[in-house]
């Protein structure tokens, strides 16, 4: 019962626009709203976020227990100090917003990545619970514990789950899958590859237009699915890309995680045109030096937004096998294949993140 009384404001900040909302029980309970996050120097953003928290406290008719939201990095999360933000240069130098805030509001204040606390909130209340209820259902013995939580918009962000663990890491930099290498473009981050302006940038160059007659990447993706006149080869390009680059990253991080996938941020919409090629450079083997193929996993990647591909995902596979050398008859099941599977955010981005913004203060408050 004490869960239930317990508010938590919440706060999804970008480089463009800061989305407020508040959450008790784990479900929001106002409308979330944006303001933009543009000002013209750091009083007059940190006053926005303070004065958008003040909404929030007058929308909820409630106080709050706890503030808890997603930031841009470098910061120090654990401290809650801001750092040298690319998209909002007013924090340079290192901006304490943790502090600031408590001071204000009189409440603990937690600040985490976004792509961290959308892995969190798939894991705890959407895509992770959502694929074991289907593995239940099937009467497959096998749950995963384990998610991997990408974002896909501005940037490339990515966060980490182990056994309902948020992975914050000694630096506060745990799950920072941007800055993996560009498996196309090896001298640039991932990142130039798996964002909105490399969508932009691929269509534009593959189109022979230049960037600024460049449509957004909704268009483009109108395109690809044939709905919209323009360059149909340029616009399957860009998303072929971008599938070629996200496969590497996340094939990488499955190799050291071992866990479902769970794609989120505004491309994840446009699914449809690169999930199909994204499962299958994941699966691509390697060619070792003797012109042989090696798995490029040890796991087989499936596409669960596919239904047939879902069904045999979740279906019970292995047999009994009876244990040796017993003095009474013993049988286990055992399923000698390995499988990860990769789909899209159950619940939206935003409503991840304010849910795993939520779950994580009610973690840290002891409840």
């Amino acid at each position: 019962m004490i869960r239930e009384t317990k508010t938590v404001f919440v706060l999804d900040a970008g480089g463009t626009g800061f989305k407020f909302s508040a959450v008790r029980n784990g479900k929001e309970i106002i409308q979330p709203f944006t303001i933009p996050a543009a000002g013209k120097d750091l009083d007059e953003v940190l006053r926005k976020i303070s004065d958008g928290f003040d909404a929030v406290k007058k929308l909820s008719e409630a106080a709050p227990d706890a503030i808890s939201f997603s930031f841009p990095g470098p910061a120090d999360y654990e401290n809650g100090i801001i750092g040298d933000l690319e998209n909002l240069p007013h924090f340079r130098g290192g901006v304490a917003l943790k502090a600031m805030l408590e001071e204000r509001f009189h409440c603990p204040v937690y600040i985490n990545n976004d792509g961290d606390l959308f892995a969190y909130g798939e894991a705890l209340g959407g895509f992770l619970p959502e694929i074991n209820r289907l593995l239940e259902q099937q009467g497959n013995p096998k749950r995963y514990h384990n998610l991997i939580g990408v974002t896909l918009g501005t940037g490339f962000g990515g966060g980490i789950v182990l056994n309902g663990n948020l992975l914050k890491g000694d630096n506060s930099a745990g799950g920072e899958i941007n800055r993996m290498r560009n498996f196309l473009y090896p001298t640039t981050s991932a990142e130039d590859s798996i964002s909105i302006r490399a969508i932009k940038r691929v269509f534009a160059r593959e189109a022979g237009i230049s960037p600024a007659a460049c449509p957004e990447p909704f268009g483009i993706y109108e395109i690809a699915m044939g709905r919209k006149d323009g360059d149909k080869n340029a616009a399957i390009k860009a998303w072929d890309e971008l599938a070629k680059a996200l496969a590497e990253a996340i094939a990488n991080a499955v190799t050291l995680i071992d866990g479902l996938v769970v794609i989120g941020g505004g491309l994840s919409g446009a699914w449809p045109v690169f999930m199909d090629r994204l499962i299958e450079y994941m699966n691509q083997p390697f060619v070792d030096l003797n012109g042989k193929e090696v798995d490029r996993l040890e796991i087989k990647t499936f596409n669960l937004q596919n239904e047939k591909e879902l069904i045999s995902f979740t279906e019970k596979t292995g047999n009994m096998i009876k244990v040796p050398n017993t003095e009474r008859e013993i049988w286990i099941w055992y399923d000698p294949g390995k499988k990860t599977g990769v789909g899209i955010s159950k619940l939206g981005t935003s409503s991840a993140v304010a849910i795993g913004a939520y779950a994580y203060a009610m973690n840290q408050l002891g409840f």
